[in-house]
């Protein structure tokens, strides 16, 4: 779904059918032009169905598992699509009918991204929503009214949940048993390795994207988080942060009982405490081109890795990047702790309080705080 917003509304209503059509055109035969199979969402068709232009304020257009809605032009400022860069986030949306508190921290994060963001006239932040067709509802609602004051250029796209978890079943479902929380291998946990493969679901004229939590709350301009693009090393694939706690001092502990000397869930700046997913930046261009990077998502290569580091998780792709980094840190780009201060303290009252400090301490400015672990993030 997505909504065009540079602020207020066209006056003159021929003039913002033409525009509307215009916009739809371009949206079609440009950002999602349909190519193979692989660089689409939809795993059956290229349908693109086009609603007409009415008296109404939005225009939709189905993608066969994806959707967008577009809103009216700003009366200031028309949608220029030649000559626009798109910068392109990710959330995951699914079950926020259910489940209220998600809808919350929705809010949190949107309003405080809209309050700080700022982009070129020549630019247009993409948001991309992963959800089921119940919270998509509740989505068009709640962005209609937090986007509103938004000072930039925007798309909203949701994805349809079960489209992508057909695409991704059979990439990541050897994987699942090793990183999943229940015992053995669910279709519906393959969504959580969505940035796993993200890389072989998306367009491939997408070729970097910013994947984030729900619940997140933004103390500086998201642009400045793509910047952080670029500062990838020459392998890097994936920018992200370290985890603030012990979780896999914890996770490692047979194997770091087997080797003494390692540094494998040690804390920083010399160990390597593993990554917190709730921030990340994925190259997908160079995850495509990284030979290495898909050969560690071959079954065979994530099964000897698990059974070296004695390895059995519960959080999905954060466990499967915590591990291979252990093997290869320089497919990662380490994201600065400011831009992830996370918040939860979950293990320090676990086990770990004499060295908890060491995981979770940031002497850097704060950019983004991370809410996880329903831990209350800070008012303003």
């Amino acid at each position: 779904m997505t909504i065009w917003h540079p602020m207020g509304r066209l006056t003159n209503m021929r003039y913002y059918q033409v525009g509307l059509l215009l916009v739809a055109t371009l949206a079609v035969f440009g950002f999602y032009y349909l190519g193979s199979e692989k660089q689409n969402f939809s795993s059956t068709t290229r349908r693109i169905k086009e609603s007409r232009a009415s008296q109404s304020t939005s225009l939709d257009i189905d993608l066969a598992g994806s959707s967008e809605l577009k809103l009216s032009e700003g009366k200031s400022k028309t949608l220029e699509t030649r000559g626009t860069q798109d910068y392109h986030l990710l959330m995951m949306f699914t079950k926020v009918h259910s489940n209220p508190g998600l809808r919350d921290k929705f809010q949190v994060a949107l309003s405080s991204l809209v309050r700080y963001g700022k982009f070129e006239s020549s630019e247009v932040l993409s948001l991309h929503f992963v959800a089921d067709e119940p919270s998509k509802e509740i989505g068009k609602a709640v962005m209609r009214d937090l986007l509103q004051g938004a000072s930039f250029k925007y798309k909203v796209i949701f994805h349809d949940v079960i489209a992508l978890t057909e695409k991704l079943f059979p990439i990541v479902e050897a994987m699942q048993k090793h990183f999943s929380a229940g015992s053995g291998t669910y279709y519906s946990d393959s969504i959580f390795f969505l940035s796993v493969a993200l890389h072989r679901i998306m367009p491939k004229d997408i070729t970097r994207i910013i994947q984030l939590d729900l619940d997140l709350k933004f103390k500086t301009n998201i642009r400045e988080l793509f910047e952080e693009f670029d500062n990838f090393l020459q392998n890097s694939v994936i920018g992200i942060a370290y985890e603030m706690q012990p979780v896999y001092r914890h996770t490692f502990w047979q194997y770091r009982r087997e080797n003494r000397n390692t540094k494998v869930g040690d804390p920083p700046p010399d160990g390597m405490p593993g990554f917190n997913s709730g921030v990340m930046l994925l190259n997908l261009e160079a995850m495509r081109q990284s030979k290495l990077y898909n050969q560690l998502l071959e079954p065979n290569t994530v099964r000897q890795f698990a059974e070296k580091y004695h390895f059995k998780g519960h959080l999905g792709d954060q466990d499967f990047f915590s591990m291979i980094g252990m093997e290869h840190p320089e497919l990662f780009y380490v994201l600065d702790c400011g831009w992830n201060r996370q918040l939860c303290m979950w293990w320090k009252d676990h086990g770990y309080a004499d060295i908890f400090d060491e995981y979770y301490k940031c002497e850097s400015h704060i950019k983004i705080y991370h809410g996880n672990c329903n831990t209350q993030i800070p008012e303003d």
